[in-house]
């Protein structure tokens, strides 16, 4: 029914929208074809054309004002009636929710009134049941009755056990006494040895830690030494050769001198002239032992630069593994001896025009009292000739 009266409103509104779409076109005709029938059948003056103008623009306007009344009217109308139809809906929801509640509520109910016909159904059996079961507890009641009395026989009888059963157990109450006291003894020596052997294995870390740092600080003492050792015996080979060279040097001077002055006393003695430059051998003892430099050891720039690759390598090593400052000085000085092998390198490589020696020479010497070594000495320790280029 609702649905009927919201169509036909909605019908009602539509037409009288139409209508009011349509009115000023079907107007507008109407009084172009009466316009258009009055001057054919009669001359209109301008004053009566404007009167019959304004005549139909207040029809018009009445109209329109008209309708507009009646188009806000339908839209109260329309508007009363939706409000009322949303009431309407609302309330037939509450009522149908009402009845859903009802319903479910009625089946709760059969359900419940089904399990209590059940339960009473099942109370009934189970009163059936209790009397039996009664009957025979009653039945049974006189069979313990006469089992009672037994049992109390035997009662006494456990009761006299229980007395030599509670002397034992005195007994035993005192010996467990005493193996408790001896347990805590145990537990008392065994938590000294517990104390004794932690003390006995962390000192056994730290002597197998040292062990270790002894083993390693042993194994880098060995390749240095074997290092140093094949050094000295290339630098004792070249000297020997250098000694043998002087050797065979000082004889030929030796030689020449004495030729030199033997042709000087033949000169001599035939009154000629002695040249300047022979007259010098007549001054210079025969046994003159010139004092020979030491040797000057070519260094491979390649084995130098190899060493400090494994030297580099080596302490990088050491470095991670230190733990403690113990050993801060033995590093200090591999650092120093890694920087005073660099200086060399770089020097090898750029040659005579290396501005290193220059700079090493003019570094200031260490102060007095102290026994830390320049980074010159240790690079005229590694190669003299490195700080002999200055000279040249």
């Amino acid at each position: 029914m609702i649905e009927y009266a919201l169509l036909f409103g909605l019908g009602f509104l539509t037409a009288a929208l139409v209508a009011m779409l349509l009115t000023p076109a079907i107007h507008h005709r109407i009084v172009v074809y009466t316009e258009n029938r009055l001057r054919a059948t009669m001359p209109l003056s301008p004053q009566e054309i404007r009167a019959q103008k304004d005549m139909a623009r207040a029809v018009y306007a009445a109209e329109n004002a008209k309708t507009v009344h009646e188009l806000g009217r339908s839209r109260e109308n329309a508007l009363a009636l939706q409000l009322r139809n949303d009431t309407l809906a609302s309330d037939a929801g509450r009522l149908w929710a009402e009845g859903q509640d009802l319903r479910a509520q009625i089946e709760a109910m059969s359900v419940e009134a089904g399990n209590l016909r059940s339960n009473g159904r099942r109370d009934e059996t189970h009163i059936m049941q209790l009397k039996e079961a009664l009957a025979r507890t009653e039945e049974l009641a006189a069979g313990k009755d006469l089992e009672i009395s037994r049992l109390q026989q035997r009662l006494n009888r456990l009761e006299g056990d229980l007395d030599n059963l509670r002397i034992e157990r005195s007994t035993a109450d005192t010996e467990i006494e005493s193996l408790k006291i001896r347990v805590q003894t145990l537990r008392d020596e065994r938590e000294e040895l517990r104390r004794a052997g932690a003390l006995s294995g962390k000192r056994a870390k730290e002597a197998e830690t040292r062990l270790v740092e002894q083993e390693h600080k042993l194994m880098r003492l060995d390749d240095r030494l074997a290092r140093a050792m094949a050094e000295n015996v290339d630098k004792e080979a070249l000297i020997e050769r250098r000694l043998a060279e002087v050797v065979r040097l000082k004889e030929k001077l030796r030689q020449a001198n004495a030729g030199a002055r033997g042709a000087t006393r033949a000169l001599r003695a035939a009154n000629l002239p002695v040249p300047a430059s022979q007259s010098n051998f007549h001054d210079e003892p025969e046994d003159e032992v010139v004092a020979p430099k030491p040797p000057v050891v070519a260094i491979d720039a390649q084995a130098l630069t190899d060493e400090l690759r494994h030297q580099h390598t080596a302490l990088a090593e050491r470095l991670n593994k230190a733990k403690t400052p113990a050993n801060d000085d033995a590093l200090r000085e591999e650092v120093a001896e890694i920087a005073a092998k660099m200086l060399v390198l770089t020097a090898l490589q750029e040659g005579k025009a290396s501005p290193i020696p220059k700079i090493l020479t003019a570094a200031p010497p260490p102060k007095s009292g102290t026994h830390q070594r320049t980074l010159a000495d240790r690079v005229a320790k590694i190669s003299p000739a490195t700080l002999d280029q200055t000279g040249g």
